[in-house]
């Protein structure tokens, strides 16, 4: 269930800033017809720190209602504050959300036990299977593999979206871990990297704009098919730059609107549109993808 290509999705908003759910259904149809392997709905590039408590139980709850059982969705739970991400991840406790996806507390950096207990208490609390997410650009603090090792003990602890695209993760944590335990990249640009070290498929920003590549490429590793999966991801390695010209989602939320995906590219502040002189070096990507 969680392997492959799973897209990190966006959250579209109208002109005004709300939630565009006829947007969203369009996304989760289109990502159902590209061959996508789940939806990770309201993580870090689903702005869910831009969005208030209701709007991100909503978005993820109309996610599950658009996907009616074809796609696998995850639910984006974590926060700096244990008990919000507690009191997050029991929101979907009786839904039928896959799994979470719960990101290392920011801006606190705690240390490797903090970590340690930040997670498990999060896992004491609920039933539903929990993804570990460690991004240390992003968060400051960096979830180290001794402490995966640690947590992959608890039950519901079932994986780790690892985006530090530092490739020596992946042998350290599966050193540490049992066989079942899911490694994910959460950096598209090592990612067919990362899957060739043994990692089980990417949790994709690319992957709103180009589904079906990074699907097709995944499905490659799986074979390993290794020769023609390098080739499909030289086309991409452009886009995969471009996408992190600016803090994610800012220019992939643009490439979304430039190739039609959703009507408007609007933000949630502090986070604002992809600058006018980044827009040609974003296009010329798509276009040397065969995106445009």
């Amino acid at each position: 269930m969680f392997a492959g290509s799973i897209v990190a999705l966006i959250t579209p908003m109208n002109l005004r800033g709300s939630i565009d759910r006829k947007s969203l259904k369009k996304l989760v149809e289109y990502h159902v017809r590209s061959g996508t392997s789940a939806i990770v709905s309201v993580g870090t590039t689903g702005e869910m720190s831009g969005l208030t408590h209701t709007e991100h139980v909503n978005v993820v709850m109309w996610t599950l209602e658009f996907s009616d059982g074809r796609l696998p969705i995850i639910a984006g739970t974590g926060s700096n504050s244990t008990a919000e991400a507690i009191l997050l991840t029991q929101q979907f406790q009786n839904s039928k959300i896959a799994a979470c996806l719960s990101v290392t507390p920011y801006y606190n950096r705690p240390n490797q036990e903090g970590l340690f207990k930040h997670f498990q208490s999060i896992s004491e609390n609920t039933s539903l299977p929990q993804i570990l997410y460690n991004v240390p650009s992003r968060t400051g603090c960096d979830l180290l593999p001794e402490t995966v090792g640690r947590l992959s003990k608890i039950k519901n602890i079932i994986g780790i979206k690892e985006a530090t695209g530092n490739l020596n993760r992946v042998n350290q944590i599966k050193k540490l871990v049992e066989e079942d335990f899911i490694l994910l990249s959460g950096d598209d640009l090592s990612a067919l990297d990362f899957m060739r070290l043994g990692g089980n498929g990417v949790i994709s920003v690319t992957a709103n704009i180009a589904a079906k590549e990074m699907s097709i490429l995944c499905d490659l590793a799986k074979k390993n098919d290794f020769k023609h999966a390098y080739r499909v991801n030289n086309y991409l390695i452009p886009v995969h730059k471009s996408l992190f010209l600016d803090s994610n989602p800012i220019p992939v939320k643009w490439a979304c609107k430039e190739l039609g995906l959703i009507p408007y590219d609007t933000l949630r502040l502090p986070m604002t549109p992809l600058s006018k002189e980044n827009h040609n070096v974003v296009r010329q990507s798509l276009i040397n993808a065969n995106l445009l």
